[in-house]
């Protein structure tokens, strides 16, 4: 298979969002049009920008950019020894004790610029995947705890080649039947992801 040139993915935190233009302020513009636009979430938002309590600096992001430095996809994860959204909202979708280790970390926020088209937005998502993966192999995280209707982890997830393990039954919220899941970090899913990522490798800048 013929690759291109790496996939622009840049992870950031609030100490480093200096260094990447506007990466950081596009990435809340493009979380308002996702989230409150589109899906109708009422979360907080002002000049269009959209944030939620669990931006803090304990966060890290995991972003792609386009050649004008703006984010077009885009992960939150945080570590589930600091507050987290399944812990504060969504305790009901795990079965047993919730996490609360350094190597299980939540990837939450997770969406794609929907102006651009099939193809590229495919390519995106996996390589925000991929990218998610990268940052956990090289921070100790063993697992990602996600939230996502389940045709999410069965199109999108599982299909770009992650293991996952539901927690707990799904729950009918809204139009969609949501579970929580862990998805396995390691240098052979991190290895299979890359295989079927269109573009080949992924740029992963700190």
């Amino acid at each position: 298979m013929q690759h291109g040139p790496p996939m622009p993915i840049i992870y950031l935190d609030w100490e480093t969002a200096h260094l990447h233009g506007e990466a950081w302020i596009s990435h809340h513009r493009l979380r308002y049009r996702l989230f409150v636009e589109r899906q109708r979430w009422r979360v907080p938002n002002v000049n269009g920008l959209e944030y939620d309590q669990f931006d803090t600096p304990a966060a890290r992001y995991v972003l792609w950019v386009d050649d004008h430095g703006q984010t077009r996809g885009v992960t939150r994860l945080v570590p589930t020894t600091r507050p987290y959204m399944v812990q504060a909202l969504w305790p009901h979708l795990v079965d047993g004790e919730l996490p609360c280790a350094p190597f299980v970390w939540e990837a939450t926020r997770f969406g794609c610029d929907q102006d651009l088209d099939a193809a590229l937005r495919r390519q995106i998502v996996h390589a925000l995947i991929c990218g998610c993966l990268e940052f956990g192999l090289m921070n100790g995280i063993s697992k990602l705890l996600c939230v996502m209707p389940l045709g999410i982890f069965r199109s999108v997830i599982q299909s770009s080649g992650c293991s996952i393990t539901l927690l707990g039954p799904a729950k009918q919220m809204g139009r969609h039947r949501v579970a929580a899941a862990y998805v396995d970090v390691s240098a052979k899913v991190l290895a299979t992801v890359r295989r079927r990522l269109a573009f080949g490798e992924v740029q992963l800048v700190e």
